[in-house]
């Protein structure tokens, strides 16, 4: 074992820090509160989390706090397929708080800006990316229909037929596909990723992005899809630095999701999927 204190952290094999340790903690602390729904249980380890972040460095304590912060910020509120005004507007300000308080927090108390939403990067994308975002359209439509419906998952979101609730459950599905991006991959990822290795930040931030899919209602099978999923949107971000792309392809999969569900609940309508 190694002496040796690295930027990285004090290093006791290759690759492996012991930041490695309360990060696992705050990202098993999203199975904690959204999976198992023990939040006092969930909100212990991330105060232990916190604690062995202060030992070992000032700036990993930082980043990790913000983690937390965002966590605990959506933790409060019941997190729900509800499109019931209320129930958005509680959600929706939790959500917003999640994002902002590391963002605003970064930027103006640590003026580090380490969070950051790129949307307007200047570059254009690659044929390569086009057509991924065509195989994204393809590969919901060969999935989601069979997981939703054979499963009967596609109950825990609300029956809507009225044009009022259809452009709700539309609202619902976009706003919440871009907030996992901005919070699990801008915000969770990116603080991660400043102080563990890309495949170690990486497996935690997609366990949180899994986890609170989970609570929403993706239950049955779903982390088979959706865990590979927040992989590979840390990956595609880390390359393209991208949040317009990353946005672009979740929204795509959530419109073959939201056309999904309007078909569950009224077998008669968009008749196109099999399964």
């Amino acid at each position: 074992m190694s002496n040796r204190a690295l930027a990285g952290g004090i290093r006791i094999r290759n690759g492996i820090s012991l930041k490695l340790l309360p990060s696992a903690l705050v990202s098993f602390s999203g199975f904690v509160l959204f999976v198992l729904e023990q939040r006092i249980a969930g909100y212990g380890l991330l105060a232990m989390a916190l604690v062995l972040a202060a030992v070992i460095d000032r700036a990993f304590l930082r980043d990790l706090a913000l983690i937390t912060a965002g966590l605990v910020a959506i933790s409060l509120v019941p997190i729900t397929t509800d499109i019931s005004t209320g129930h958005m507007v509680v959600m929706g300000t939790a959500m917003i708080l999640a994002v902002g308080i590391p963002y605003f927090v970064s930027r103006f108390a640590f003026k580090d800006h380490a969070v950051r939403f790129p949307v307007m990067t200047g570059h254009p994308w690659t044929r390569t990316e086009k057509w991924y975002l065509a195989a994204v359209v393809v590969m919901g439509y060969a999935l989601l229909p069979a997981y939703m419906v054979n499963t009967g998952v596609y109950t825990n979101w609300p029956a809507v037929s009225d044009p009022e609730g259809v452009f709700r459950l539309f609202l619902g599905t976009n706003v919440l596909g871009i907030w996992d991006e901005l919070f699990f991959i801008c915000t969770v990822f990116v603080l991660l990723r400043r102080h563990l290795p890309l495949a170690q930040a990486n497996v935690l931030q997609a366990v949180l992005f899994t986890s609170f899919l989970w609570e929403l209602g993706f239950h049955a099978w779903a982390p088979a899809f959706i865990f590979p999923f927040a992989l590979l949107q840390a990956l595609i971000f880390t390359k393209t630095k991208s949040l317009s792309y990353i946005v672009a392809v979740h929204l795509l999969f959530d419109f073959v999701l939201f056309l999904v569900l309007l078909h569950a609940h009224n077998r008669a309508w968009i008749d196109i999927f099999i399964y």
